[in-house]
């Protein structure tokens, strides 16, 4: 009995073990492209290690020894995410290995990856060649929400044109090891689809998989034996976060996002850039987060109210990584990720050039030699390159162009410390035209080392935020209605209304007593200035909530993309006033100036969350001029939103501004004047850098007194009732 009771507790133990926590030695996922060499007929194969490991991220030592093939790819530009907590780093290398490999990697001092794959080598009978495995893309960390179902979809390509399967990896088969499958985990093996049930608790999860190549068969009535060409390894994380939004309130890509699964062909020392962009009605995107190839640049992040956008741009420099390369990235924010999408970049491959092909590189030009005779089957009168206006000259022996580096269509593109100018000569035909003849592609490229390179064409200098919108700072003020430098403006008002975010909507529709304002509606607040007043101890009505910024270069704009309001000065627990530039309840209405750098909001106090007598304010806030004076800044708060929008203007830095504290009820009477606060000088202190994202956490402190709150019992005293600001710089959005 002693002995069933000890063997009953031992499994328990091995159970919750299995189930908890993951252990220092887990990877946040892993990818293994594999390439058969040649030289050997496949024996060997040239192992792509993609690896995405916890924070802090693990040296790059000790995965190369000594006298191995083996090469690690360090980058000027990691890939890095800080969600799911405390964040991430993507490591890369290379590794000549057998074709059937088992081996535990060794990342760093704490993390052992265990890698299992089975690689042939395997002869294709319908083509004399290798096999290819398939290749699959490593997406960021997954995140998902407690009790909200998730499909995630893998990326999975193969160079053969086979079929490509996905199945849990088999613990027995040597393929992983301490491999739990998880019954909130299912898996379509066919269209390589994760299916989160969301019957999970909170906490990190992990999936390991196996992806095979098939032959494809045609469908027949009579099932045949199809045995797996190839094994490689699929290594995922799940992280389950708490949640009380919808489970349908994710950021969504929008505009000029490539489409999931495209490819992109790309020739050497071409240059592939493409912009993303997402839609995230609830909460702000924080970071969009990528997986790709070494030296992939993302710039431009730009996260305002819903939207934001971020460029991607890979040149194919000389390399020795895979024929096909993987982009996949997503956008987080607090609690939320969108699905996360890739993209592939196919190198062509690329034929010896004919004998006698010269390209001389000049100061201005480059010179193209091409033999005639060398361009079998080739219609040489449908050769141009970038530029038609730019001819291309040939008798019956050569083919001759002068290629001038500032025209012609070339284009310049940077490849490490080289400067690089890229034309092409190609075949160019009549759209109506259709030909079974060959057609000819022939990337041309002229390097130059950054020393020899003078003049704007290799560095830009951009004008930094200083310059753009001077010297500036922001603050928040509260006033009674009709009282303070804007009561011009809150005496006899004039509302805009602002949209209630759909979530809202709803959950105000749920609630007996919510009241909708919309734009065609009228306010259920007051405008009556003496209705904030009354006796001692009594609840202060109204306030209004001024954030401002002295910011005065025409043109420019001040967006209010949050407001938060809090009990408590270390803001632990929160209440929104405003999400993504709109009202969170009919609490809230936009008072309408002609002041661009200012903005105006009436609290209806007897509606909002805050029941004691005292709250804190915190908003984000940004400073906005278009690059033409015809367009106008994002409206935050508006359906017809656009991208273009994100594109076509200048943005400074996201700051957040916070009050100090506010009463709320009637105390005593204020004094008749209040003590100016010097908020010129700033002091800046880096904290934190994520290179990944182009976010910079840097504190910005006043180099001031405090002051505190004067408590008002009067409409007849007009005042600041908060003069002391703290601003917290958060995203870099500038040029």
């Amino acid at each position: 009995m002693l002995h069933r009771f000890r063997l009953r507790i031992l499994l328990q133990s091995l159970t919750l073990f299995l189930l908890g926590p993951p252990c220092e030695g887990s990877s946040l996922g892993l990818t293994v492209h594999v390439v058969p060499l040649e030289s050997d007929g496949g024996k060997t194969v040239r192992a792509h290690f993609s690896a995405i490991a916890p924070s802090p991220c693990p040296a790059l030592t000790g995965l190369c020894a000594v006298g191995e093939d083996c090469l690690v790819h360090p980058t000027s530009l990691p890939f890095n995410g800080t969600k799911p907590t405390p964040g991430w780093c993507v490591r890369q290398w290379q590794k000549t290995v057998p074709s059937n490999y088992k081996a535990s990697i060794s990342l760093g001092s704490n993390r052992e990856i265990y890698v299992s794959m089975k690689a042939g080598p395997t002869v294709r009978a319908n083509s004399g060649r290798l096999n290819q495995p398939a290749y699959v893309a490593l997406p960021p960390p997954l995140r998902a929400r407690v009790n909200c179902p998730h499909h995630f979809y893998l990326s999975v390509k193969d160079l053969d044109g086979d079929r490509v399967r996905c199945r849990f990896a088999q613990p027995d088969q040597g393929e992983c090891v301490s491999c739990t499958q998880h019954s909130f985990i299912e898996l379509d093996e066919e269209k390589c689809m994760l299916t989160f049930t969301g019957n999970a608790p909170a906490g990190q999860y992990f999936i390991y998989l196996m992806a095979e190549d098939l032959i494809p068969e045609p469908k027949t009535s009579q099932a045949t034996d199809n045995t797996p060409l190839s094994s490689v390894p699929v290594h995922l994380s799940l992280t389950v976060e708490e949640s009380t939004s919808s489970c349908i309130a994710e950021p969504v890509a929008t505009g000029e996002t490539p489409i999931k699964d495209s490819t992109l062909f790309v020739l050497p020392y071409q240059e592939t850039k493409f912009s993303i962009s997402f839609m995230s009605q609830l909460e702000s995107v924080s970071e969009v987060v990528v997986v790709g190839p070494p030296e992939l640049y993302r710039t431009d992040f730009k996260s305002v109210g819903p939207l934001s956008t971020m460029t991607m741009a890979w040149v194919r420099s000389e390399n020795k990584l895979a024929r096909l390369l993987p982009i996949c990235f997503a956008a987080n924010t607090m609690s939320l990720q969108s699905e996360a999408r890739c993209v592939w970049l196919y190198q062509r491959e690329m034929g010896a050039l004919p004998a006698g092909t010269e390209l001389k590189c000049e100061k201005t030009e480059m010179t193209l030699v091409l033999p005639v005779a060398s361009l079998t089957n080739i219609n040489v009168s449908e050769l141009q390159l970038n530029s038609p206006t730019c001819p291309v000259a040939y008798n019956s022996t050569h083919l001759t162009a002068h290629i001038f580096l500032n025209g012609c269509g070339t284009k310049t593109v940077h490849s490490g410390s080289e400067l690089v100018y890229t034309n092409t000569l190609r075949s160019v035909r009549p759209f109506t035209m259709v030909s079974r003849q060959p057609t000819l592609i022939l990337p041309l490229a002229c390097r130059f080392p950054e020393t020899q390179v003078k003049g704007p064409q290799y560095k830009i200098g951009m004008p930094t935020e200083k310059e753009t919108f001077g010297k500036f700072r922001f603050w928040i003020e509260f006033h009674f209605p009709g009282e303070g430098p804007l009561g011009k403006f809150t005496r006899i008002p004039k509302f805009r209304s602002l949209h209630i975010l759909p979530e809202r909507v709803r959950r105000e529709v749920e609630s007996p007593s919510g009241i909708i304002i919309t734009s065609k509606s009228t306010s259920n607040i007051s405008t009556n200035s003496t209705s904030s007043s009354g006796a001692i101890g009594s609840k202060i009505e109204q306030l209004d909530l001024h954030v401002m910024s002295n910011c005065s270069i025409n043109r420019a704009e001040l967006l209010v993309s949050n407001c938060i309001e809090s009990e408590t000065e270390d803001f632990a627990e929160t209440n929104p006033i405003l999400e993504q530039g709109c009202a969170t309840s009919n609490s809230t209405l936009e008072i309408v100036t002609t002041l661009s750098n200012s903005k105006v909001y009436r609290l209806d106090l007897s509606n909002l969350e805050a029941k004691g007598s005292m709250m804190y304010i915190q908003c984000t806030v940004n400073l906005c001029i278009t690059t033409m004076p015809s367009e106008t800044c994002p409206d935050l708060c508006t359906r017809s939103i656009s991208h273009r929008a994100l594109i076509n203007s200048v943005f400074t830095k996201t700051y957040t501004i916070r009050s100090g504290p506010v009463s709320l009820v009637v105390t005593t009477p204020a004094p008749s004047t209040t003590t100016p606060v010097n908020t010129a000088t700033t002091t800046t202190k880096s904290v934190a850098t994520t290179a990944s994202s182009s976010i910079t956490s840097v504190t910005v402190a006043q180099n001031s007194t405090t002051s505190h709150a004067p408590e008002q019992t009067s409409s007849m005293a007009a005042g600041v009732i908060l003069t002391t600001i703290s601003i917290f710089l958060q995203n870099i959005f500038l040029y």
